[in-house]
C-alpha cells in the first residue's frame, strides 16, 4: 500500500470507527433514541470526514516534505475511508433492535480495529497481539467514557 493511501486509510478508518462508536454509545446512553443516533451518525460521518481530511491535508502540507499529489491523496483517502467506515455503522442501527444494534456496532468496530491493527503490526514486523491489545484497550476506553458521558447528559436533560 502506498504511503499516502496507508496514511489516509489508517487515519480515516481508526478515527471514523472510534469517533462513530463514541457518538453511538454516548447518544444511546443519553437518549435511547434510534432517530437521534441515526442523525448523529450521518452528521458525524460527513462533518468529521471533511474536518479530518482538511486536517490531514494541512498536516501533510505543513511538513513541506511531500509532493502536492501525495498531500491531496492522503486527504482524499482520509475523507473516503472515514465516511465509509462511519456510515457502515448505520447497517446494524437500521436492521436490529437498538440495544442489540449498539452491541453489534461495538463488535463491528472492534473487529475492524483488530484487522487493521494486525495489518499494520505485520507490516511493521512487530508483535501483532501487542498492537491489537493496545488499540482495543483504547477503543474500549472511548466506549466506556462516552457511555458515562451519555449517562451524565441523561441526568441533566
Amino acid at each position: 500500500m502506498r504511503i499516502p493511501v496507508r496514511k489516509g486509510v489508517g487515519f480515516g478508518l481508526t478515527s471514523g470507527i472510534i469517533t462513530t462508536l463514541g457518538l453511538i454509545v454516548g447518544l444511546h446512553s443519553g437518549t435511547h433514541s434510534r432517530p437521534v443516533i441515526l442523525g448523529g451518525v450521518l452528521v458525524i460521518a460527513v462533518a468529521d470526514a471533511l474536518s479530518d481530511s482538511m486536517a490531514m491535508h494541512v498536516s501533510e502540507e505543513s511538513e513541506a516534505a511531500h509532493p502536492v499529489r501525495e498531500v491531496w491523496e492522503s486527504a482524499a483517502y482520509t475523507f473516503a475511508s472515514k465516511l465509509v467506515f462511519a456510515l457502515s455503522f448505520l447497517v446494524p442501527i437500521l436492521l436490529l433492535d437498538l440495544p442489540l444494534a449498539i452491541l453489534a456496532s461495538v463488535g463491528w468496530g472492534l473487529f475492524l480495529i483488530t484487522l487493521f491493527s494486525a495489518y499494520i503490526a505485520w507490516e511493521a514486523g512487530v508483535k501483532v497481539y501487542k498492537v491489537i491489545l493496545e488499540h482495543i484497550i483504547i477503543a474500549i476506553a472511548v466506549v466506556l467514557a462516552t457511555h458515562y458521558v451519555g449517562d451524565l447528559v441523561a441526568l441533566y436533560t
